[in-house]
């Protein structure tokens, strides 16, 4: 591929008769081929006829996590096991991982979205994709490398971890692109500073960020340091993997969904409503096209609302900076790591290399913020002064009181995938 696929800028009405079409063909695949999904239409009382128009979606029930757990390794599979091509799963460390499957037909439709994701991003046939997600059993790294390839780029599959060996590279090869985890572009922009090497002056022009929550003003901090346009990758290897949505460079606000294999909802998490677009609330996935494991109304725990498209016609999510899985309930207040982020991107002296540690003291809840300061600021006066503003600004935009310890450069623990915000060291009641 090279340039928009028409569909991108179809009108609302050909987009909502294509999602008819597929949406009628994924229930009645699932339905027909899937053993949970058979028995929960049954139990809700629906059948795939039910369905005539996009409102009647909501009759039927969701997919969450545990019906995948439930169902391990296979039991999803809407095809023969032997015409799964390819297998990636989650870490598992919350439970057994969640096993997902892929035809020839759902890698090449997985290709084709990432490259769509690319292009929209600013890359384009010829550049050099620096990839350092991870490779393996999680999704980002080889789903970047095939939609890269598919684009027509030059990928450097270098994968996570070795930052000192990322930047020689980065240095040595000159790529236009580089995809990664946010946090982790953090630690590479460190390496950066530390080898005397000025990342402006890098090649870099691109950045493709996504598998964690970031902020805008993470955005700004990257961007600014590198000289590059950092745009949003959304997706989750339940759905098919990075390349579900994508912001386009020129707009920069919030990721397009692609709508043509990808029906989004988002829903009140706790009374399971369809919320009308413009509200927030948790974002639901129906996949379109996938043949080895189709997904019906997948409750993906991203906290986001739906907004009307702006350089696509498809629709746009509000940037995820949240999930009600990582909210935080702390004397009653609810927190998400990525508003204490916000506030310490705030200060020139402090960086985005943070993590929350919550603890208890008898029966009071105490979270400590620790940050790092960025080298060059080293006197203590300033750094004490830099922990109350901060403090002070998350007490007056979250309601939290909360301790904020500024670390030297390199004090808080490194990630080379997704980042671990919170520790939580409170005893499980």
């Amino acid at each position: 591929m090279a340039g928009l696929d028409p569909i991108e800028t179809a009108s609302r009405d050909e987009i909502a008769a294509l999602q008819r079409t597929r949406i009628a063909w994924t229930l009645h695949h699932a339905y027909a081929n899937v053993a949970h999904y058979r028995q929960a239409f049954d139990a809700a009382g629906v059948h795939p006829d039910d369905f005539r128009q996009l409102e009647d979606l909501a009759k039927f029930p969701f997919t969450a996590k545990q019906d995948l757990r439930a169902n391990y390794p296979f039991g999803m599979f809407a095809v023969p096991r032997e015409q799964i091509v390819r297998l990636h799963a989650s870490s598992g460390t919350t439970g057994k991982p969640t096993v997902v499957g892929y035809t020839a037909q759902d890698i090449e439709t997985w290709a084709h979205v990432v490259a769509r994701s690319i292009y929209a991003s600013g890359g384009r046939p010829g550049m050099l994709v620096h990839v350092a997600y991870g490779y393996g059993l999680f999704t980002g790294g080889i789903g970047a490398h095939y939609g890269a390839e598919r684009l027509g780029c030059t990928v450097v599959p270098v994968s996570g971890g070795m930052t000192e060996r990322q930047v020689q590279l980065i240095d040595d090869f000159r790529p236009d692109i580089i995809m990664v985890t946010p946090s982790y572009m953090l630690a590479i922009l460190d390496e950066f500073t530390r080898q005397g090497l000025d990342p402006r002056a890098s090649s870099l022009r691109i950045g493709i960020f996504g598998a964690e929550p970031w902020t805008n003003a993470m955005r700004a901090e990257i961007e600014s340091s590198f000289a590059m346009d950092a745009v949003d990758i959304y997706g989750l290897s339940e759905v098919i993997g990075p390349g579900v949505a994508n912001e386009c460079v020129e707009t920069k606000d919030g990721p397009h969904i692609w709508e043509d294999h990808f029906y989004p909802e988002v829903i009140d998490p706790d009374t399971g409503a369809v919320l009308p677009d413009g509200e927030k609330g948790e974002l639901v996935f129906t996949s379109l096209t996938k043949q080895g494991m189709p997904v019906v109304r997948y409750r993906t725990r991203d906290l986001t609302r739906l907004l009307p498209g702006t350089a696509r016609t498809m629709r746009r999510m509000e940037k995820v900076t949240g999930r009600s899985d990582d909210m935080l309930v702390v004397r009653g207040v609810n927190l998400f790591p990525t508003q204490i982020e916000e506030q310490l991107l705030r200060s020139p002296v402090l960086t985005g290399h943070y993590q929350l540690v919550v603890s208890r003291t008898g029966r009071m809840d105490d979270v400590a913020v620790h940050v790092e300061a960025r080298p060059e600021y080293r006197d203590p006066v300033l750094l004490e002064a830099e922990a109350h503003a901060a403090a002070a600004r998350i007490k007056h935009t979250v309601g939290l009181t909360a301790r904020v310890v500024v670390e030297r450069p390199g004090g808080v623990d490194r990630s080379t995938g997704k980042a671990r915000r919170v520790v939580d060291q409170r005893p499980r009641d």
